[in-house]
């Protein structure tokens, strides 16, 4: 323990070198100087003189973090991991046992700090969007109620941002169009925030309305899931579809040649997005016919990529693939092209892997040479506390 630092502001930060020299977590009294999560060591320390800073521990960060999702799924088993310290709990099937959902999220602190001697703070809404916002309302040690009847009154007067997916970026184009609150967003014209945004802007206007109707996913499922993926903090913000697309094709290989040696193939393909503000997001697409090409998992996952994009820098993105089979699993065939390009492009893999296996990683793609904000990586550099 360190009393000394009870009183100064203070800051959890990442390693500077792999582009994880950013606020991870702080104290409240880095917050009141206005520390957010997502900052740069730089601008933190500008903006808190003294800010203490410490390396992160993700052996014990993760030692919580279980023993957190343990104590949630003594509640329900509809828990789903945002990161390593939130998760969404639907406790509606519950109440009869623990009572209403404040009952519930006011048991849920008062047993984190006796068994942790941590605190959180809980948001308790009717969707996702709104109770993430009301966990980071009130902090450290809060319950927060937005509902039906109150919704309105208690977050339409606040700042666009705060809404979940209106990163910073975002934000600014927001309010070059007149947007500054989450009242304004949801009283925007739909066709404009198309025009603007694409399908995410629908998706932003239908949030400030309440309208959010995505389930949280059931424990046992989002834990269980059998998948290869790869992901990458990159050295610098991806802020342009071509080099979102290099980034990509690069992951995709590294997944393919994964699956290609396990001996599989799969049939869906997730992409995940985080952005320069550490908001994260992850969408799927399914394919008609299980692969193990890089090719075709690029080509998939580069459609779920431009689809969700809302044009915000991302620090990390990540594909991987599930729904996985044997390689000796009988594939329904098709007349179409798509099988014959796919075998195709699957035995160039093959032939690529030999290669790669004889004489060392002696073939790439030209469009990554030179690129300044790839860099390669093994498993275990993965950034630790966002794995689940």
């Amino acid at each position: 323990m360190h009393s000394e630092w009870r009183d100064v502001p203070l800051a959890v930060c990442g390693n500077p070198e792999l582009r994880h020299g950013v606020v991870l977590a702080k104290n409240e009294i880095a917050k009141k100087f206005g520390v957010k999560t997502g900052d740069v060591i730089w601008q933190a320390k500008q903006k808190a003189p003294g800010l203490v800073l410490v390396p992160p521990h993700f052996d014990v960060y993760m030692k919580y973090s279980k023993q957190m999702f343990a104590l949630y799924n003594d509640y329900t088993d509809m828990v789903e991991p945002f990161g390593a310290d939130e998760c969404w709990l639907d406790v509606t099937a519950s109440q009869k046992l623990f009572g209403d959902g404040v009952s519930i999220a006011d048991a849920i602190r008062e047993r984190v700090k006796k068994e942790s001697g941590l605190t959180c703070s809980v948001g308790v809404s009717f969707n996702k969007v709104f109770a993430k916002l009301g966990s980071d309302l009130k902090k450290p040690d809060a319950t927060t109620v937005i509902d039906r009847n109150n919704f309105k009154r208690r977050i339409w007067g606040l700042s666009a941002d705060q809404l979940f997916m209106v990163g910073r970026r975002t934000y600014d184009r927001l309010k070059q169009l007149n947007i500054f609150t989450i009242g304004d967003l949801a009283a925007a014209d739909a066709d404009m925030l198309k025009s603007n945004f694409g399908v995410n802007g629908l998706k932003m206007k239908a949030n400030a309305l309440g309208d959010d109707n995505e389930p949280v996913r059931e424990a046992v499922k989002s834990r269980d899931v059998k998948s290869i993926g790869h992901g990458m903090t990159a050295v610098r913000d991806i802020d342009t579809l071509d080099d979102a697309r290099d980034l990509i094709c690069y992951l995709s290989e590294k997944v393919g040649a994964r699956m290609r040696k396990a001996g599989v193939r799969g049939s869906l393909v997730s992409v995940g997005m985080r952005d320069s503000a550490l908001f994260s997001i992850v969408r799927q697409k399914h394919i008609s016919m299980p692969t193990y090409s890089s090719t075709v998992i690029a080509e998939h996952a580069l459609d779920v990529f431009k689809e969700n994009w809302n044009g915000d820098p991302m620090r990390t993105i990540t594909v991987a693939m599930s729904k996985l089979e044997d390689v000796d699993e009988p594939r329904q065939l098709s007349f179409f092209d798509d099988t014959r390009r796919n075998d195709k492009l699957e035995k160039l893999d093959e032939t690529l892997d030999m290669l790669t296996k004889k004489y060392g990683s002696v073939v790439h793609r030209a469009s990554l040479v030179g690129r300044d904000f790839i860099y390669d990586k093994t498993d275990d550099e993965d950034f630790l506390p966002f794995q689940r």
